[in-house]
């Protein structure tokens, strides 16, 4: 198969802005870019969607390489009985085209066949991007399963995925005739490029030149590590032979350490809140020679996600109008509801929703823990309340999905709470403009950075939070969000729910109901706040300024 060239030779589609010529590559393994482009699975995605849209706006010279997912993470449709049912099915884009170029690189030892495909920044408003697949002739099935499923639950198929995205990164950058100054790595996912670009430059500080961590992982134990033979036989290494990847990555033994790779790998790396710039120094400060950890903290595109009528209600100060808004909003989403769940829910009604991945460290559940506390709110007919939960586990997350489904019957008791599947960008949305109050649970230090709650305060929600993450640099209590003290010693989750319950019972939903100007002006705070700081052009700006 002869090597084929971009039929556009390769260079920026739009003139870049004088502050952000420096040329860049950003490597990610989701993005979230539009409901109808399905290649992510949760924030990490919703994040690197956002910068793309960003760099759009500011016509940074900057692309994105990712991978193009045939059956996506997965779509959560039903069982039966109406619990959560993982489904995977193709996805096809008519909208993306076939670069025609194609590339072999050995991946479980094999020469894998790797296809291109490219998103015109005109789709959706975004940076151009590059999307990789080994889906295309030439491979055999189980070659072309490695980007069927995003994250893969065989970890020699989920490795192969990480190596076709940085290998085959940056392979297709050489296919191009395209050298980016600039190669960042948003989370360790394709770190495997960092030892094909030591085998061209031979040389760490050629490397270091180049490249840029994201780190998004804020404990140890949360970080990829494999024994290192293992990846040697997939071709993880370019062939680099195992004295030589020991002594540039950082490695004391045999398991290799992906962040701590790139970190040995980078010439500047980030964490993606204050908080968790902290806590990732602290984290790696045993390590010498790694690269320095700033902070930059996450952003969502305000652009894609606020509600038009809402921002200029916003802009005017006009907190009646912001209300009158919020209440139409929260009619729309309640049709998905009522779709969904056969419930018919009263826009008057303060809605609390709890909406993300479900993961344990995130405790969906945390509001009901304590049973009677919840049933005595879910029945209290002078100030009542409605609650949402949606969010996708990971698909073999057996104890996610287990809390998932628990929800859901749970949710048969009361024609007040509501248990919804799909939650993609579309859901998302519905449920930030349809949301009063956005729930955010996390175990404190164990949320990098989080931004659902930005994209909710854009749609006059106000946030109920631990204090964790961006919300550390946001949230005032009782001024422009409702926080949670901080719960210390051995039994935090009893001290958190005893605290959500109090908060709730206490101050949210009587101020709701009988300090409506208290929670108006509330609204308005929350709204101005979020809007600049917390917007991706910020964020996409400090990238060129701090980490490029």
């Amino acid at each position: 198969m002869a090597k084929s060239t971009f039929s556009l030779p390769y260079k920026h589609p739009f003139t870049p802005d004088n502050q952000y010529k420096k040329s860049v590559a950003y490597f990610s393994m989701e993005f979230a870019v539009d409901q109808a482009l399905k290649i992510y699975s949760g924030g990490l995605g919703f994040l690197a969607g956002s910068h793309m849209r960003s760099v759009y706006a500011l016509k940074q010279n900057l692309i994105g390489v990712g991978m193009l997912w045939k059956y996506g993470y997965y779509d959560q449709g039903r069982a039966k009985d109406g619990s959560m049912q993982p489904e995977f099915r193709e996805k096809m884009y008519s909208f993306l085209t076939d670069t025609k170029i194609r590339f072999q690189i050995p991946v479980m030892g094999k020469k894998v066949w790797v296809a291109a495909y490219y998103l015109d920044p005109e789709v959706f408003k975004t940076a151009p991007m590059f999307l990789l697949t080994t889906d295309t002739d030439g491979n055999d099935d189980t070659t072309r399963a490695i980007s069927y499923s995003l994250y893969d639950a065989d970890p020699t198929y989920k490795v192969a995925q990480c190596m076709v995205l940085g290998i085959g990164g940056a392979r297709l950058l050489e296919e191009l005739g395209y050298e980016p100054e600039v190669y960042h790595l948003n989370e360790a996912h394709a770190v495997s490029a960092v030892f094909s670009l030591y085998k061209k430059y031979g040389k760490v500080d050629e490397v270091k030149k180049r490249v840029v961590f994201t780190t998004h992982t804020p404990e140890e134990a949360g970080n990829d590590k494999h024994e290192i033979g293992f990846l040697e036989k997939l071709g993880f290494f370019s062939g680099l032979d195992l004295p030589t990847i020991k002594k540039i990555s950082g490695m004391k033994d045999n398991i290799f350490n992906h962040s701590l790779a790139a970190l040995s790998l980078s010439r500047n790396a980030n964490g993606v809140s204050k908080l968790h710039g902290e806590v990732s120094r602290g984290m790696w400060k045993a390590f010498p020679g790694i690269a320095p950890i700033g902070h930059i903290t996450n952003a969502q595109n305000n652009t894609y996600w606020i509600d038009p009528q809402l921002e200029q209600a916003r802009i005017d100060k006009d907190t009646d109008r912001i209300a009158a808004r919020k209440k139409e909003l929260k009619a729309v989403l309640f049709k998905t509801v009522a779709d969904q769940c056969g419930k018919i829910f009263d826009p008057n009604v303060l809605t609390i929703v709890w909406a993300r991945r479900f993961a344990a460290y995130k405790r969906p559940d945390m509001l009901v823990w304590d049973m009677n506390r919840f049933t005595r709110m879910m029945n209290n007919i002078q100030q009542p309340v409605q609650v949402i939960w949606a969010g996708k586990p990971y698909p073999k997350d057996e104890d996610a999905v287990n809390t998932f489904n628990r929800l859901f019957y749970l949710s048969h008791l009361y024609p007040n709470l509501a248990v919804l599947t799909g939650y993609e960008l579309a859901l998302s949305k519905l449920l930030k403009d349809g949301s009063d109050i956005w729930l955010n649970t996390p175990v404190v230090t164990r949320e990098a950075s989080g931004t659902s709650g930005m994209t909710a305060a854009m749609n006059a929600s106000l946030n109920l939070s631990t204090f964790d993450g961006w919300i550390c640099e946001f949230a005032k209590d009782g001024e422009n969000s409702f926080l949670l003290p901080v719960a210390k010693g051995d039994d935090i989750n009893k001290q958190d729910c005893d605290n959500l319950m109090e908060k709730l019972e206490r101050e949210v939903i009587p101020t709701y109901y009988n300090g409506q100007k208290k929670w108006r002006e509330m609204v308005l705070n929350s709204m101005n706040d979020v809007s600049v700081p917390f917007n991706s052009d910020r964020m996409a700006r400090e990238y060129y300024e701090k980490l490029y």
